[in-house]
């Protein structure tokens, strides 16, 4: 009885390891994977399933090609063929290279001096760049003393005012010399510091510097220049009382402007002397050098 019992108690347990699903077990199990594969999609939908792959017919175990892949291998080969082609017609139509630049050099070699040649050249006219405006004036047939004799000739049209009281004043200035001028209707004298123009400047070149103003607007002996200078040597005060004047006469008479400037009596001459550096004995001049 004992072993009837132990068998029956075996197959038993055999039948539940081996138990058939019943049906509603097998209806879980598929709505379970069909909410599996649901939500798989909706988290990539762009992406399509991909085919899975179609083992050969000869049953090697390696997966044979679809047709998009052969497809794609095609282009790419069919692409590197098109890039060696157009690299060889490339090459074919290559401009041909430039001429070495040693060959311009050569060209460019002065040619050699012919025997008995001057090698300073004196013998050769040179044509300054600088005289163009020369050149015009004579081709149109106008010389340097005609054009110096114009400018010598006096304004015909200047009109200054010369009643009895008019008073026409400004300063000039040259290098550290200040000229405070007074132009009056006079005979043509000057008084510079409460002496005459020849007494204050001795040298005739800088009396007729500082009387060219007034001779050149036909004024000069109908008008008196009174000055008061200070600063600079003599060469600095007459060109001072120069300038001075010049303006004065623009003072009384501002349609002398384009003459007076075509002259240069207005122009101030901002030349002066240049300040002396350490180590130099002047501006520029050095001391002399003593090898031992």
């Amino acid at each position: 009885m004992a072993d009837d019992e132990s068998t029956e108690s075996a197959e038993g347990s055999e039948d539940a390891a081996h138990a058939v699903p019943t049906e509603d077990a097998r209806e879980i199990a598929g709505s379970a994977e069909d909410a599996a594969l649901e939500a798989a999609q909706e988290a990539s939908p762009e992406q399509a399933p991909q085919e899975p792959a179609v083992a050969a017919p000869g049953g090697d175990g390696h997966a044979a090609p679809t047709e998009e892949s052969m497809e794609i291998a095609g282009v790419a080969e069919d692409a590197a063929l098109e890039a060696l082609q157009q690299a060889e017609e490339a090459t074919v139509e290559a401009p041909p290279l430039p001429e070495p630049v040693a060959a311009e050099a050569e060209e460019d070699e002065p040619a050699p001096r012919e025997k008995g040649a001057d090698p300073l050249g004196r013998g050769e006219q040179y044509e300054d760049p600088y005289a163009i405006d020369d050149e015009v004036d004579r081709a149109e047939g106008v010389d340097e003393h005609e054009q110096d004799e114009v400018l010598s000739e006096p304004i015909a049209t200047a009109a200054i005012d010369l009643a009895s009281g008019a008073r026409y004043r400004a300063t000039g200035k040259r290098k550290t010399a200040i000229a405070r001028v007074t132009l009056r209707p006079g005979t043509g004298t000057y008084l510079v510091n409460g002496r005459t123009l020849e007494q204050h400047f001795p040298r005739l070149t800088l009396q007729r510097n500082i009387r060219q103003p007034l001779e050149t607007v036909g004024y000069q002996e109908r008008m008196d220049v009174v000055a008061r200078l200070h600063g600079g040597g003599i060469s600095a005060q007459a060109g001072a009382l120069r300038h001075g004047v010049s303006r004065a006469l623009l003072e009384a008479d501002p349609n002398l402007r384009g003459e007076l400037k075509r002259r240069g009596f207005l122009t101030r001459d901002s030349r002066a002397k240049e300040r002396k550096k350490a180590g130099l004995k002047k501006a520029r001049k050095k001391p002399q050098f003593s090898k031992r």
